[in-house]
């Protein structure tokens, strides 16, 4: 499976963010998403995940629009954003039920409880997330991956509030999924033995008037 940019352009207002963006991501690769605050990683994550309708330019899921696969290209993607998505009304192993169905998986009670063990949940799955810490919301929503069978993982900043251990754990598992045929890209302010190995890198740069940003 491939993920494909072809020169995507996006404007914020009277602002360009980016311009002539090309890229390519495959099976078994990680991509770090590198810049400075404000030059449109979140925005280029978004117009990946469908999210925000790019200016200029193509998206390609196996050399497909993803505008023409909708359900189809949504089922092989899970995307991590700032905010965690889930709700305070419900408990964490309903919030983990509820976050599976939308992704159109439902797996047993069994593999959510093993999902919440692992992630650091260990008997709070009754628990309302209203009253977790925000280090706990985090790992309720990063343990969508554990249960996720989505071919491309899109994570913007997956490793804030997290303590230190929950980085080793989450780097793991991100490193299993590529491992395994997984597609990643990842955006991190965090300095983490992950994104420092042999990785494909992006830099979106404000300089120089915005030229075209390539991948290493």
């Amino acid at each position: 499976m491939t993920l494909e940019v072809k020169n995507l352009q996006c404007i914020r207002g009277d602002r360009e963010l980016f311009t002539d963006l090309s890229f390519q991501l495959e099976e078994s690769q990680l991509m770090m998403l590198e810049g400075q605050n404000g030059s449109g990683k979140t925005t280029l994550l978004r117009s990946l995940c469908g999210l925000y309708l790019q200016d200029q330019g193509e998206i390609l899921w196996n050399g497909i629009s993803i505008k023409k696969q909708d359900e189809d290209y949504r089922r092989e993607l899970l995307y991590l954003g700032h905010l965690n998505g889930i709700k305070a009304d419900l408990t964490v192993l309903e919030n983990l039920r509820f976050n599976a169905t939308l992704a159109g998986k439902i797996p047993s009670t069994d593999k959510l409880m093993q999902a919440l063990d692992t992630i650091g949940l260990y008997a709070f799955e009754d628990f309302p997330t209203s009253q977790l810490s925000q280090g706990q919301k985090r790992r309720v929503a990063l343990a969508r991956l554990l249960i996720s069978k989505a071919k491309l993982w899109i994570l913007d900043e997956p490793f804030v509030a997290l303590d230190i251990a929950a980085v080793e754990l989450l780097q793991s598992i991100i490193a299993n999924h590529v491992d395994n045929g997984g597609m990643v890209i990842l955006t991190t302010h965090q300095e983490v033995p992950l994104t420092s190995g042999k990785i494909k890198r992006l830099s979106l740069s404000e300089e120089q008037d915005n030229l075209p940003s390539s991948a290493k």
